[in-house]
Order: structure tokens, then C-alpha cells, then sequence
């Protein structure tokens, strides 16, 4: 007999955990549907009769509106549900007690514990540079001072995008912010910045944003003024990898910066992967330490229950701000604020925004949020922090890093190879993406459906702590490691 998962005992729709043909009995728990459709696993089946025009019910809250009468058994999707979202709205903050784990975690990893008491996951050299004219120049010395440093440091990494010249206010702001941000990364035992010369994004307005404790571990590089920048960047690079030189030292989990992302969803997020990663933001908060959320535009839907947990009234106005302003955001730009989910979304089950939102949002556990920050800016409270950034995969990863994660969380139900400045562990949602993919996938959280929750979140937090004291995820194995910045204004 095939399965499905009701979420919430209110719910008119469970999800399948099997295909399904016409005919077919349906478990669903303790009851039995037949489904008078084929369905693929990760959609929709309806539990009873939904009137036309009628919510309809997952997670226990209304992820659209059926346009038609829908029968039970039957399949529910684009084509008889859509979405309710429309503009900016109202709200009113009603606070909700959290709950986190009762003892703190034991847990520890091998860390670089830097001079202002943050501790990093890797000790690398990073090379920034300002602006996309000299993007393949910063590849080339990392590229060859990687050769000449050796084991001192855990690798040097360039990181580089198309931006930084042509933008103005808002654009080169964030621009600027990011790189800054990236340049005081506790991962990056020392920094190498290599600009053009004549960009709008100049250096020594850039080393202006950066705290002067942290320039003694960072080089700057003018290429227009350099005879030979390749072997002055190496020189550069050598120099900075000698001074960062440093042992691994034992840490508590509560000094782990945790970065948590979805992408490539499908209908099994919300149920396996997005909420397990839930449990992992809750243990490192518990213990003290650090989580940030993000994909301002997949809250949507869901905000209510993330301002209800705001810490006070000023983070609640925080975050009504941030979300209004971001659907503000679309309206100006004549896009409904619904434009989601993707096509790859939709073919693994996820029908409207709110469905999506209400998955997504698991990610962050159940703590209280203890800080909103903007776009560009770090995270500076424990607890749980949200970040304001759009949803798509690389631009989000990147205000991630920037904001100071030691280490991303990714769930996936479709896949990418997409990593990232910090070490990325990609989680599948589903157990065939994880045995088809095994060169991107880091952990299976399939794993939830046949051995529960208890032990798939003692498993994903033993790869954490592992990757945090130094093993590779795949995409560390495959070189992948993108920044990318959020354009939203013109170019000149």
C-alpha cells in the first residue's frame, strides 16, 4: 500500500511518500485514500472533498485557494490551487512562548579560534577583488600561490563577480558591503584585494568600511600600478599565508555560525530536510551560539509565524520592515509577489508561495529571533538572526557567507553543485537524489522518513561537527565556490 504524510491532524491535503496510480489505497496515517488520480511522489493528494473556492490546509495553515471543487483521492496542484498572495500587509505582533532542547550540546569541533575570540571552520586565503576587470587576474595568483604555499593554510580561494564599476548607490553600497563583510570572514586566515584602479568600488574607500584591527591580515593589490601583478599578488599571498599560519584548537558548539538554505525544493523539503535543519539552528542556539536565515521572498505566506517569535517589539517592526519593503520590492518593479515557486519547484510538488514559505521557513527552528540585519551587514547577537537577501541560491549563499556563517546548511530536493566561500553541506530531502547524486550530496535526510527525526539529527550534527573540524564536503571536493552580489539598480 502506498504512504502519505498528513502534516497537521487539520490538514485537507497529505503529501505522498510513493507514486500512485488511479485506484490505488493510500495509507495516510491510519486511514486509507484511494486515489482517483496518478500521482508522483512529493505532490498533493486531497483527504476529503474541498469546496470550490476553499482554503486549503498544510502545516496546519492555508497554502491557497482551490479553484474548483476537489474531490478526495484526487491530485492537487496548479491546475485546481493557487495562491492568496497578493501586496504588502498589515500585522500584529502576538508573541508565542519558543521552545528549544533542554540540555545544551556536548558537541565539539576543531576550529581556528581568531584574536577577536570568533573561531573559523577553515583557515584560507582569500583574494577579493573589487570589481569584474580583474576577476581572471585574482584566479591566476590564487591559482599559483595556492602551489607555492602548500599545506601552511587550508587553501587560497579567489572570489570574484562581474560588479563594481558602472553601479551607483544602492548597488555599489551593497557591492562594497559584501566584499567588506567577506574581507573580515573569521574562514579567512588572511586576505588579498586586487582592484583595477579607475573602478568606482576603490580600495581605500573599501578598507574604510573594514574595522582597522583587521588590516594587519590584509594586503591590497592596484594592478594598474603594478609591474608584474601576478607575482606581486603570489608574494602578497605567500607573505599573509606565513603570518596565518595556526594550529586547529576543541570548541563548543556555541561557537559554530550557522548559515541555513534551501534550493531545488520539492515536496519532501518541508517535511525531511527543511525541518531536521530546523533542529540543527535549535541546537546551536540552544548552546549558544549562531544561526542566520535568510530568502526574504520564501517567507511569504509564513511571516506571521516568524514575527510572532520576535524577541521584542522593535525586532517584530524589524521584521515587518524587512518583509513589506521586499514585497514593495516586486510591486515596484510591476512583479506579483507570488512569482515563486520555480518550475523545478512545481514539478517536484510545490504548488504557490505559501506551501513553499510554510517548508522553508522550518529551517529556523524554533528560537526566538534575536536580530534582523541587512543585506551586506554581520551578525553580531547570539541566538538566531534574520538576514535580509533575496531567495536565489548564490546571491543568498553569498550574504550568508558575508554575514560571518562558518558553515551553510543547503537542503535540496533537486540537486545543485553550487558551493559557496564556507564550507556548504548539501542535504537531499529525498533518499534518490542522495544515491543519484552522490558528487553533490553531502547527507541524506531521507533518512527521516524510515529512521525519524532523533536519529537523522544525531547524524547530520556528527557531519557538521566533522566538516567543521576539517572534512570535505562534495562541493569543496569539486571546486565549486561562487559568491554572487544582488544588483537592483541601473548600470551606467
Amino acid at each position: 500500500m502506498a504512504r502519505a504524510l498528513r502534516v497537521d491532524p487539520g490538514d485537507s491535503v497529505a503529501t505522498l511518500l510513493d507514486d500512485v496510480h488511479s485506484g490505488d489505497r493510500v495509507e495516510v496515517g491510519g486511514s486509507v485514500v484511494t486515489a482517483s488520480s496518478d500521482i508522483q511522489r512529493g505532490h498533493k493528494m486531497a483527504l476529503g472533498p474541498i469546496p470550490a473556492f476553499a482554503p486549503v490546509l498544510k502545516y496546519g495553515f492555508p497554502i491557497g485557494q482551490a479553484t474548483m471543487a476537489i474531490a478526495a483521492g484526487e491530485h492537487v496542484h496548479a491546475h485546481n490551487l493557487k495562491t492568496g498572495l497578493a501586496g504588502t500587509l498589515a500585522y500584529r505582533f502576538d508573541p508565542v512562548p519558543t521552545v528549544l532542547p533542554a540540555a545544551a550540546s556536548t558537541a565539539t569541533f576543531e576550529g581556528y579560534v581568531r584574536a577577536d575570540g570568533r573561531v573559523g571552520t577553515r583557515n584560507e586565503i582569500w583574494i577579493l577583488s573589487t570589481v569584474g576587470c580583474v576577476a581572471r587576474t585574482a584566479e591566476r595568483i590564487a591559482t599559483r600561490a595556492a602551489a607555492l604555499v602548500g599545506d601552511t593554510v587550508d587553501g587560497v580561494h579567489a572570489f570574484t563577480h562581474p560588479h563594481g564599476c558602472s553601479q551607483l548607490g544602492q548597488d555599489l553600497g551593497g557591492t562594497r558591503s559584501i566584499m567588506a563583510s567577506l574581507a573580515c570572514h573569521p574562514n579567512a586566515g588572511g586576505v588579498l584585494i586586487v582592484g583595477l584602479g579607475c573602478e568606482e568600488n576603490q580600495i581605500k574607500a573599501l578598507m574604510a568600511t573594514i574595522p582597522p584591527e583587521r588590516h594587519a591580515m590584509i594586503r591590497t593589490l592596484t594592478t594598474q600600478l603594478s609591474g608584474d601583478e601576478v607575482e606581486e599578488g603570489c608574494a602578497l599571498v605567500a607573505e599573509l599565508a606565513a603570518l596565518a599560519a595556526t594550529p586547529r584548537t576543541t570548541v563548543g558548539l556555541d561557537r559554530l555560525v550557522l548559515g541555513v538554505k534551501c534550493g531545488g525544493s520539492d515536496g519532501l523539503s518541508g517535511l525531511t530536510a527543511n525541518p531536521l535543519v530546523g533542529r540543527m539552528s535549535d541546537r546551536v542556539t540552544a548552546a549558544g551560539g549562531r544561526a542566520v536565515f535568510t530568502e526574504i521572498p520564501e517567507v511569504f505566506g509564513a511571516e506571521q509565524l516568524l514575527m510572532n517569535r520576535a524577541a521584542d517589539a522593535g525586532i517584530f517592526d524589524r521584521i515587518v520592515h524587512v518583509v513589506n519593503d521586499f514585497k514593495q520590492y516586486f510591486i515596484d518593479h510591476g512583479e506579483p509577489v507570488s512569482e515563486n515557486p520555480s518550475p523545478g519547484n512545481v514539478a517536484g510538488g510545490i504548488t504557490t508561495l505559501e506551501e513553499k514559505s510554510l517548508g522553508a521557513v522550518q529551517k529556523a527552528g524554533r528560537a526566538t529571533v534575536a536580530d534582523v540585519i541587512a543585506y551586506g551587514d554581520r551578525v553580531s547577537h547570539d541566538g538566531l538572526t534574520m538576514l535580509e537577501a533575496p531567495g536565489n541560491d548564490a546571491v543568498s549563499s553569498t550574504a550568508l557567507a558575508a554575514a560571518g556563517a562558518t558553515a551553510i546548511l543547503f537542503t535540496t530536493g533537486r540537486g545543485t553543485p553550487l558551493g559557496f566561500p564556507v564550507p556548504t553541506i548539501k542535504i537531499a530531502s529525498n533518499s534518490d537524489l542522495a544515491a543519484r547524486k552522490p558528487g553533490w550530496i553531502d547527507f541524506d535526510a531521507g533518512a527521516v522518513l524510515v529512521d525519524g527525526f532523533p536519529a537523522a539529527e544525531e547524524a547530520l550534527l556528527a557531519r557538521i561537527m566533522a566538516v567543521a573540524s576539517g572534512a570535505e564536503t562534495a562541493a569543496e571536493r569539486n571546486g565549486e565556490r561562487e559568491i554572487a552580489i544582488w544588483k537592483r539598480g541601473v548600470t551606467l
